[in-house]
């Protein structure tokens, strides 16, 4: 492999190079050019060393995508300070645990969150920073208050005459495994990983998507930032490739529905779409299936002469519903619906599906379009090995298991977990069931580790919901399982408890609907319960009395 740049350098660079083209736009709202992300970013690192934060301190960032949330997360590293993302769709409790547990400084929050978060919660931080406008929603110092009441005043004193590209010197990291980001897998205590993710990870996933799109995707080229940047699927492939690339990149900030992704997917046209497979099953079902489900088409689809014509015109049917100019749609975080897959590659469509972990920042497999085999999530990624634990790999599904520049450092204050998933000669266990094909592919047979994923790429752990359904009137035990892209808990109730107070069946199912509404008032949306369902039997255990999940999904 080669020698590893500086990351930091490669955001210089990008910024210096693209100082006047548009960098970052809220979708119907402001755009940023880089030189514009420039400025912005020195006011921030004003503000920080003002406020007396030192390289290697902790800044949480909490909110929806947006342009400012970006220049907080680029005004971080390059200031030398560690980021740590936390999902805006967590809640209360669940950001307050990350800001605590990572020993944030400040925390930039978006209008979302200020709203429901509470101060008094996270006693050890300095302060509270409202995006978009770097307003302290809290200080708890006086450097902190004197630095955003005079930060214009010290702006222009550093910079008398005006700012331009020579003033950029930003933090170079010491070395390649030195910490960037510390990206959390969840965020309820007992059950939340905070993945420390090195530069050489943000390095090497860069690396691998210059590799793969470098050529097809050019500066100036438009794209649609629809995944949460605080995982780092969305944060790697939607922000930060684009952004060193000079690409332009838009947010859809506010909830990106079905039709608000559809309409910007028509007017910006961008040159690759990346999401998770929920919202592209989504586009095809409500835009194109519609549109060649009836009669008259299967019959000419199924002609031999007409039908090689009738598949290239749905094709760009199905193009046109993706904005018509992009090289390919990347598909990641779960399985694509075989239905829908079928019928891709019938018509040809250029999509793939990668694979990828938080732990590896994410990418470990990936095939481009033309090469990628139906069924699989491609190949090892650039700069990565991946290798099945089996006897027979091409026949015995084992767990997969991954090795490279992207991996881990290991899980922040946790040594005993980051013990149980990389092993000593640096392989990460994913906890990932899988088979490999005599020409490298990947095919995923099971997650061990029962992850859901929710409808716009979040993760969901249903071991966290059942553990407090679990504790809920007379459930005895539970599973969480995904059914129609709706999580669905099944329960089964305490039916001694039951009858000694006499409770009919309604009585229980009444029980549950009040556990249900209950179980929910705790969740944030997309982990929320749409229905209880009631298990006459208790549910078959394995020899170490764990729930078979399989036998239910």
């Amino acid at each position: 492999m080669e020698q590893i740049p500086s990351f930091n350098a490669l955001i210089q660079k990008s910024i210096v190079d693209n100082w006047d083209r548009d960098a970052l736009t809220d979708y119907k709202g402001q755009t940023l050019q880089f030189h514009d992300v420039a400025r912005k970013i020195e006011k921030v690192h004003i503000l920080f060393e003002n406020s007396g934060i030192q390289k290697g301190d902790k800044i949480a960032l909490c909110g929806r995508n947006s342009s400012q949330w970006a220049v907080a997360f680029l005004a971080t590293l390059t200031y030398g300070a560690i980021a740590v993302p936390i999902l805006h769709e967590f809640n209360a409790e669940q950001i307050h645990n990350i800001v605590n547990h990572s020993e944030a400084r400040l925390l930039f929050v978006g209008d979302h969150v200020a709203t429901i978060i509470d101060p008094q919660a996270m006693p050890t931080l300095e302060g509270i920073i409202n995006n978009p406008d770097y307003s302290l929603m809290i200080s708890r110092t006086d450097k902190l208050t004197y630095a955003r009441e005079h930060l214009n005043e010290l702006y222009g004193k550093k910079f008398p005459k005006y700012f331009r590209k020579q003033h950029i010197s930003y933090y170079v990291e010491q070395s390649p495994d030195e910490l960037a980001v510390i990206n959390y897998t969840s965020g309820t205590t007992g059950f939340s990983k905070g993945v420390m993710i090195p530069y050489r990870a943000l390095w090497s996933n860069y690396d691998f998507a210059c590799d793969v799109l470098g050529k097809t995707i050019k500066a100036g080229d438009k794209v649609i930032s629809m995944l949460p940047m605080a995982h780092m699927y969305g944060m790697a492939f939607e922000f930060i490739f684009e952004f060193l690339h000079g690409c332009h990149v838009y947010y859809l900030n506010r909830v990106p529905s079905p039709a608000i992704i559809a309409q910007a997917l028509a007017e910006i046209k961008p040159v690759i779409v990346i999401a998770v497979p929920l919202i592209i099953e989504k586009i095809i079902r409500k835009k194109v299936f519609p549109k060649i489900q009836n009669n008259r088409m299967r019959l000419l689809m199924q002609m031999p002469v007409i039908s090689k014509k009738v598949r290239e015109m749905i094709c760009q049917e199905v193009l046109k519903a993706f904005g018509g100019k992009m090289y390919q749609v990347i598909i990641g975080g779960a399985a694509l619906n075989q239905e829908v897959e079928r019928f891709l590659k019938r018509i040809e469509f250029p999509y793939t599906v990668g694979y990828g972990a938080t732990e590896c920042a994410p990418i470990i497999c990936y095939s481009d379009w033309h090469t990628f085999a139906q069924g699989s999530c491609g190949r090892a990624a650039l700069h990565m090995k991946v290798e099945i634990d089996s006897p027979d790999p091409r026949h015995i599904p084992g767990e997969i298991l991954a090795k490279g520049p992207n991996v881990m450092l290991g899980y922040y204050k946790n040594e005993e977990a980051t013990n149980e998933t990389l092993d000593r000669n640096g392989w990460y266990h994913t906890g990932d069931l899988g088979t490999m094909d005599i020409h490298g592919n990947v095919f995923i047979n099971g997650r061990s580790k029962n992850m859901l994923l929710g409808p716009n790429g979040q993760n969901i752990y249903p071991e966290e919901i059942e553990d407090k359904l679990n504790s809920m009137t007379l459930v005895v035990e539970s599973i969480v399982v995904q059914r129609d892209n709706k999580l669905v808990a099944l329960v089964y109730p305490d039916l001694d408890e039951a009858k000694a107070m006499n409770f009919s069946a309604d009585d229980i199912r009444n029980v549950m609907e009040q556990n249900r509404n209950g179980l929910n008032e705790m969740l944030p949306a997309y982990e929320k319960i749409s229905e209880i369902v009631i298990q006459k039997e208790e549910f078959e255990k394995t020899p170490k009395k764990s729930i078979k999940r399989y036998l239910y999904q």
